[in-house]
């Protein structure tokens, strides 16, 4: 390695984005100097498919991949693990010989950051709002967790479905539902969780009104800016346990920089340095 290690993350709406200052707290602690560059595509007057091949060749280490992107980079990468492969989309690419890897430490982030809550007690019945690239790499993350029901609500049928297809062919005596109407599958569920970008800077609101939240026992939402959202608000006010999208955001972040870097890392000290506002 040089002594500059080069990442990036790839994305349409990360200018509040705390992964270029992570990695680089990452790479203080290891005496190294980390560029971590903000790219979004519509800025640098690129499409995805062209600005992912200037990172390829362009001295990235690596690069993390978010909203919208992480199902369309799947299809462009090597992908050596079977669960990743049926996720189907990625979040973090390793550059070097041969085609660019791919891997998903939202599953991974997502497992890490229930059990940091929750500890050992299963999800139950979770709805699970969002049929996207983090929302199936959330769905997986319950497959391992246990829960006894997924339901999966999205706009779109068609991508429901095809996640539900996949969970099944992974766990096939799992129980999976999926509709349109979140507000209709939510009584009865244990968890919420949003997989959506809605409540995210720009993207106002909640994708669940507080009233339907009663009697579920836990809320997870995988928006990590702003930390407080209305959906994790309304659910702490109806007394359920918060799982925050900024534990999905530490765990995935931890675990791409031991894909990137190999190099070792002290969490406690990560978790200080961000939350007081410290840079490299």
């Amino acid at each position: 390695m040089t002594d500059t290690i080069q990442l990036g993350l790839i994305g349409d709406n990360i200018a509040a984005s705390q992964s270029p200052r992570l990695h680089r707290l990452a790479g203080a602690q290891n005496g190294r100097t980390v560029r971590y560059d903000s790219l979004i595509p519509r800025q640098e007057g690129l499409d995805f498919d062209a600005l992912f091949a200037r990172c390829a060749a362009g001295g990235y280490r690596g690069i993390n991949v978010t909203y919208p992107y992480k199902e369309v980079v799947a299809g462009r990468l090597r992908i050596d693990d079977p669960l990743v492969a049926a996720i189907g989309a990625c979040n973090t690419v390793l550059f070097g010989e041969g085609r660019p890897r791919g891997f998903n430490t939202d599953y991974s982030g997502f497992v890490a950051a229930y059990r940091r809550v929750r500890g050992d007690r299963a999800p139950g019945a979770v709805l699970m709002i969002g049929a996207g690239g983090v929302g199936r790499a959330v769905a997986f993350g319950l497959v391992a967790l246990g829960a006894s029901q997924i339901r999966i609500a999205d706009r779109d049928p068609a991508k429901a479905e095809g996640l539900a297809d996949a969970l099944r062919a992974a766990r096939p005596d799992l129980s999976v539902v999926t509709g349109t109407d979140a507000a209709a599958m939510a009584p009865g569920a244990a968890g919420l969780i949003n997989g959506t970008p809605v409540g995210m800077v720009g993207y106002d609101g909640t994708p669940l009104a507080a009233p339907l939240m009663a009697g579920a026992a836990w809320a997870f939402d995988a928006v990590y800016t702003p930390v407080d959202t209305q959906f994790l608000n309304d659910a702490a006010a109806a007394g359920l346990d918060i799982i925050s999208g900024y534990e999905l955001f530490i765990g995935q972040g931890v675990d791409a920089w031991a894909i990137f870097t190999g190099l070792p890392l002290d969490q406690a000290r990560l978790r200080a340095d961000l939350a007081a506002g410290r840079d490299a």
